[in-house]
């Protein structure tokens, strides 16, 4: 039960995620094209949550995949329809600009 407090409250653990970086996982900003004209990491993927579901090919081979957005919610609803489609690698990564800063730290 505190458990879920402490997740809730506490500041988010990166270690996993830029080890995962690191490690050369596929990058998927899930925006909009728009949104990722304005800004984006660097040798991140665009597939929007909306194709997300009919693109499954470009994510089948990867060894971890971590997808993120603007505020994290698409990011999730993206981790969830490739959960359902049988990925188990995903890594909702939030913002892209907290993805980003990991990879340039």
């Amino acid at each position: 039960m505190f458990g879920i407090f402490k997740n809730m409250f506490s500041k988010k653990d990166t270690t996993q995620m830029e080890k995962l970086i690191k490690e050369g996982a596929f990058l998927v900003d899930v925006r909009t094209p728009a949104e990722f004209a304005e800004g984006h990491v660097k040798g991140s993927t665009n597939i929007p949550l909306d194709q997300v579901a009919s693109q499954l090919e470009k994510f089948k081979g990867k060894e971890q995949i971590i997808v993120f957005c603007r505020s994290g919610n698409r990011s999730g609803q993206a981790k969830m329809i490739l959960e359902q489609n049988g990925f188990k690698n995903v890594t909702n990564g939030g913002t892209w600009q907290d993805v980003n800063e990991m990879i340039n730290k």
